[in-house]
């Protein structure tokens, strides 16, 4: 469905990765050298880009459908609860396996490396005429990275279609697919750090829109040729890093189907993560 003009009470269709992490704060993020670390604090959540996205555009306003896989598992289930009592309609496939799992290892500077314990493969669908209509229904299409997710690609032509590639190198070969498909496109600066070489990349993806996050840099876009900067949102104290690049792709997309042009989205999107990140969930 596309619509001319803002949107009020705009509907989301999106497809990725679900997770259930384990946290594990420490003072720095471990050396790769035999040694002894002490946690700060540990706990285990919702993760996963997919839950990151659809819990932010619900709490953002939006009416938002959820297509993942998960484990006939006790993870799994608490998702789509947690999800569910949020106000996202999930559409869960069973996966061959448990549910996805990982361990997010975080510093106090903001650094993380996320170790991926599980990954589900979906083999046999069951939903797929579901998440077909309610894709075919929604105002924007948001396809996550997943093998999962990869074959609602093919159902999107003529639909505006927004990727998050995270932290696409500009050569990957799994990601092609995606940034094939994508209208409005978003990575963060983890693949090509030098700015010069990440504008240049934003300029040639060939999308309306395309955003990089540049972590406390705040983000950069591309669109019409036109070259955008926003700053950081200042947040006095980071309490948890996970999901602040999905409340900032939410923050824009909602902006977007309301009216704004790139600036405006630009600094909603900066104003979602900044209240993210002063926040120890996903949303």
């Amino acid at each position: 469905m596309i619509h001319n003009g803002p949107m009020t009470d705009p509907r989301v269709f999106v497809a990725g990765p679900v997770s259930w992490n384990r946290l594990v704060e420490l003072e720095e993020l471990p050396e790769a050298r035999p040694h002894k670390a002490s946690a700060r604090r540990h706990w285990e959540t919702i993760g996963g880009t997919s839950a990151g996205k659809a819990l932010n555009l619900a709490r953002l306003g939006a009416r938002v459908t959820l297509r993942t896989a998960v484990g006939d598992d006790d993870h799994g289930r608490r998702i789509v609860d947690t999800l569910a009592a949020a106000g996202v309609e999930v559409i869960a496939e069973i996966a061959d396996g448990p549910t996805e799992q990982h361990l997010n290892l975080m510093d106090s500077h903001g650094g993380r490396v996320s170790i991926y314990l599980e990954v589900p493969v979906l083999t046999a669908p069951r939903h797929d005429d579901r998440a077909l209509a309610a894709l075919a229904d929604a105002d924007a299409v948001v396809i996550d990275l997943a093998e999962h997710s990869r074959p609602l690609l093919a159902a999107t032509s003529g639909l505006p279609v927004w990727c998050d590639l995270h932290d696409y190198d500009g050569s990957s070969a799994y990601h092609q697919d995606f940034l094939d498909a994508a209208d409005y496109l978003f990575l963060n600066d983890d693949g090509v750090p030098d700015r010069a070489d990440l504008a240049a990349l934003l300029a040639s993806a060939g999308c309306r829109v395309a955003v990089a996050t540049l972590g406390a840099d705040g983000a950069m876009a591309v669109a019409d040729g036109v070259h955008h900067r926003v700053a950081a949102v200042p947040v006095e104290r980071v309490v948890d890093t996970n999901g602040a690049g999905d409340a900032f792709f939410a923050g824009f997309l909602l902006a977007h189907l309301a009216g704004a042009d790139v600036p405006a989205a630009l600094t909603a999107a900066a104003t979602s993560a900044a209240h993210c990140l002063g926040s120890p969930n996903l949303a």
